[in-house]
């Protein structure tokens, strides 16, 4: 046995090494393009944008599990301010209040890359990951990289309650 047949039984190859190296950064790279909950530079732990957030309020709320279900109740017409909204993580959605009684929802995934959305202010639905916003009356596009508009969810309010149609 040569002495550089020997150098390479005893490692792996320098084409594995750089493959496995760029498949890692690659990796990386989809995962901080993902759609992660944790808003850039939050010290809070994984479950801290859980709840309903209300402009860049991360503070969780809500019932908690379960509130993806069909009937379940999102929150109080009072949670919903007016000309604003709110985002409920766990259940994909943002529910506005463009006027005085009138609610919408719309999903809370960005159609730019799929990012989650994370604010609402100045009546629009804010994404962080690439900037696009959305409107809180119709969820159409009103700035950003996204070209589609955010879609609607049914809702219906019962009395005080919001709940997902």
């Amino acid at each position: 046995m040569t002495s550089a047949s020997h150098q390479l039984a005893s490692g792996p190859a320098r084409r594995t090494v750089v493959a496995a190296a760029g498949a890692a950064g690659l990796a990386a790279a989809l995962t901080a393009c993902g759609g992660s909950d944790d808003a850039a530079g939050s010290s809070a732990g994984p479950g801290a944008a859980s709840g309903p957030q209300d402009n860049n309020d991360a503070s969780s709320g809500g019932s908690g599990g379960g509130d993806n279900a069909a009937g379940a109740e999102l929150a109080a017409v009072a949670d919903i301010p007016e000309g604003g909204g709110k985002i409920f993580a766990d259940s994909k959605v943002v529910v506005t209040q463009p006027t005085a009684g009138e609610f919408k929802a719309f999903s809370a995934t960005c159609t730019h890359r799929g990012c989650a959305v994370k604010s609402v202010a100045d009546g629009v639905i804010n994404c962080p990951c690439h900037n696009s916003n959305f409107s809180i009356t119709d969820g159409s596009v009103q700035g950003g990289p996204a070209t589609a508009p955010l879609p609607p969810v049914e809702i219906t309010v019962d009395g005080d309650s919001i709940r997902l149609a």
